[in-house]
């Protein structure tokens, strides 16, 4: 895809005598030599090798193609991503492995993510009748279940359903339950049966699990309709409905990382990240696809408490960059099938090229959504970055804040709310964003806002604006002098090599419409206490004062454990999409002119003096 979308010329077959020869399936534990000649027919009586390979948290990402910077993907670490290079890899494990001996599954959040999932959502909805890019490449692959991922309620369940409906294989939910009727909306299992030559069949149980944070960050298209209880809590109860069914060998999908936090605190009875717990309290599981964390984990074992038998984990990162195999030995015994063993190990996308055939299969709505993120809306008088927005204040959080600010303050004319003044939060989603000087495009605008949230109105006193930014000011680590620091030495941000710091996206900067908010964060006090100068108008804000706030539904709901704002008054929720709003004002206003809202509105201090910030 170096050159948009055109397939390449090179055939699946030649592709994949290439990667055997490379020894790509090296990763797997077999030798370039092993990974290349034919299978050897099983004897009576050996054990049967079983592989099941996964994916999860997809988030539409079908090419190895950066909408953002309308370039081919490219990071730091090499990384390339996409279905189109997971094909690949799948495709050479059947041709290696026996395509009767494999399984295909993921992990949840397939539908959003990218402006390809966007456009088929909202600009040309598959409710519309076309085929969702993502369920095309995944039905071409042969994918044989899919859990549910929090993701996929972004766009309302209408979407969601017409989406299932265009699969080849069910979307698993065992704790997303229907309101009505007390019993899951989607399956909550599935069996596939894997065919032994001259034996009776193996039977492989596949239980999707999903996130209990759904009700809290889509409540607005799940309230009344779907609940989400936990993890441990369903899979004690279908776990032993799947092996009363005879099942062999027990998967679980779970879209739920394994390390046991939770964004949204106690918010919720439930660990947002609970696949550990699974595999500790839950008998009878052989292994587990985690999802949802965005973690690599090439091999976890968990001891069972009540079984004492080690259940297998593995996460492939995220975005196709990897592909989980879940390696399983099972033998006749007393004339029923008994996992062995189990491993796991994961393959790297690098090191193969896109399936020629998915290429094939979606160029023409990649370039759809090419043409539609390049075309032209609008102009900026000055270049706005995002480069250095999570420790200084930039004009490009300043102008998210002001797009949120006056679509709320339009929304409440002739409401009670419409006298209070108005503020709004923002966070630096991408370090990448830019708005260059001149011509703006949709992807211009689009990278500012890569989540797909909707915007909200709620009212906040003065107390709880210092309490808010207390919380956000948890990012940053107590440092004594003014510097200078590089950010890293500043910051606690989440990494790959700190993945429990704190995401750029849960620290908020916050401004006002009306008049300025202003205030210094200082980073020698203790977290709590870090606030000061807090001004409205150039005046200390009054603790009592009313508010309103523009703040998006992931926030509100509770995602990153702000305090109060799950309990504030809502003033405004007209479902309208952040991103679109953005799109909007441009495309309206044709002229963004930094100069004109651009304002110092915080800086970072310590004892009271400027740090200095080297990048």
């Amino acid at each position: 895809m170096k050159e948009g979308p055109v397939p390449t010329p090179i055939s699946r077959r030649t592709i994949l005598t290439s990667v055997a020869a490379a020894g790509v399936l090296t990763a797997a534990g077999m030798s370039s030599a092993e990974a290349s000649k034919p299978l050897t027919p099983r004897r009576p009586g050996a054990p049967v090798k079983l592989t099941i390979m996964g994916t999860t948290d997809l988030h539409g990402t079908v090419f190895n193609w950066d909408y953002f910077k309308n370039a081919e993907y490219d990071d730091k670490a090499k990384n390339d991503i996409g279905l189109a290079k997971v094909a690949t890899l799948v495709e050479a494990l059947r041709v290696q492995r026996g395509r009767d001996h494999t399984l295909m599954i993921d992990a949840g959040d397939t539908i959003q993510g990218t402006p390809l999932a966007y456009y088929f959502a909202r600009i040309a909805p598959i409710t519309d009748g076309h085929v969702h890019p993502m369920a095309a490449a995944m039905n071409h692959i042969g994918y044989d279940a899919a859990a549910l991922g929090n993701h996929e309620f972004n766009y309302g369940i209408p979407l969601l359903r017409a989406f299932a409906a265009q699969l080849d294989f069910p979307l698993l939910g065992a704790n997303a339950i229907d309101s009505a009727t007390r019993l899951p909306a989607f399956a909550p299992y599935v069996i596939k049966t894997v065919k032994v030559k001259g034996e009776q069949p193996i039977r492989v149980g596949i239980l999707g699990l999903t996130n209990p944070g759904i009700a809290i960050w889509d409540k607005a298209n799940v309230q009344g309709k779907m609940t989400f209880p936990g993890l441990v809590e369903q899979a004690k109860i279908w776990v032993p409905r799947m092996r009363s069914a005879g099942v062999d060998v027990v998967i679980v999908a779970a879209h739920s990382g394994a390390d046991t936090s939770s964004s949204y605190g106690d918010a919720l009875p439930y660990p947002e990240n609970a696949a550990t717990l699974v595999a500790e309290q839950v008998p009878g599981i052989d292994a587990i696809l985690v999802g949802h964390a965005h973690q690599e984990i090439t091999e976890k074992r968990v001891t069972n408490l009540e079984t004492r038998r080690e259940v297998v984990l593995t996460e492939p990162l995220r975005w196709g960059m990897r592909l989980s195999l879940i390696d399983l030995s099972l033998l006749k015994v007393r004339g029923l099938w008994v996992v062995q063993s189990v491993k796991s190990s994961v393959l790297n996308s690098n090191t193969v090229p896109e399936d020629p055939e998915v290429v094939k299969l979606l160029t023409a709505d990649h370039a759809r959504v090419v043409t539609y993120v390049n075309t032209v809306i609008g102009s900026c008088t000055e270049a706005m970055s995002c480069a250095t927005a999570r420790y200084e204040d930039t004009a490009a959080l300043d102008f998210i804040n002001l797009v949120q600010a006056e679509a709320v303050r339009t929304a409440l004319a002739g409401t009670a709310a419409a006298a209070l003044p108005v503020l709004s939060i923002a966070a630096p989603f991408n370090r990448a964003a830019a708005i260059p000087a001149g011509p703006v495009s949709v992807r211009d605008v689009a990278g500012l806002y890569i989540f797909d949230n909707t915007l909200l109105g709620i009212t906040f006193t003065g107390a709880e604006v210092k309490a808010y930014l207390e919380k956000s000011a948890e990012y940053f680590k107590h440092v004594t002098s003014t510097g200078p620091f590089t950010p890293e030495q500043l910051t606690n941000a989440a990494t790959v090599v700190a993945p429990n710091g704190t995401p750029d996206y849960n620290y908020d900067v916050m401004g006002g419409l009306d008049a300025p908010l202003t205030y210094d964060i200082d980073v020698a006090q203790p977290v709590g206490s870090r606030i000061f100068n807090l001004a409205y108008a150039g005046k200390p804000i009054d603790p009592v004062a009313k508010f309103v706030v523009a703040i998006n539904n992931y926030r509100q709901s509770g995602g990153g454990g702000f305090p109060d704002v799950t309990t504030a008054p809502v003033v405004h929720n007209a479902q309208q999409e952040i991103r679109q709003l953005i799109i909007d004002w441009v495309t309206s206003h044709k002229v963004i002119d930094p100069p004109a809202f651009a304002k110092i509105d915080w800086k970072l201090v310590s004892n009271g003096a400027t740090v200095q910030i080297n990048p």
